[in-house]
C-alpha cells in the first residue's frame, strides 16, 4: 500500500538540521556586534565599507576573522 511521498514539516526539518550540525561539531548562535567590531572587520579588510549594513556580508567577514584567528 503506497501513501505517496513523505513530507517533512518545518519543525522536524529544523530539528534534523540542528542534530546534523551537532554531529558536525557546529553550534548555531545569535550574537550582537558593536559598531566598533564592524569597524575592525573593515579595518582588517574582511568587510567592505559599503557592506557594513549587509548582514550576510558581516557574517562572512566574521567567519573569515574567526577562521584565521582560531587556527592552531
Amino acid at each position: 500500500m503506497n501513501h505517496g511521498p513523505v513530507t517533512i514539516n518545518s519543525s522536524a526539518d529544523r530539528m534534523r538540521r540542528h542534530r546534523q550540525r551537532r554531529r558536525d561539531g557546529l553550534r548555531c548562535l545569535t550574537i550582537e556586534l558593536r559598531e566598533t567590531e564592524i569597524e575592525v572587520l573593515i579595518g582588517k579588510q574582511l568587510l567592505r565599507e559599503c557592506d557594513r549594513d549587509d548582514p550576510v556580508a558581516i557574517i562572512k567577514a566574521l567567519y573569515e576573522f574567526l577562521d584565521h584567528g582560531l587556527r592552531t
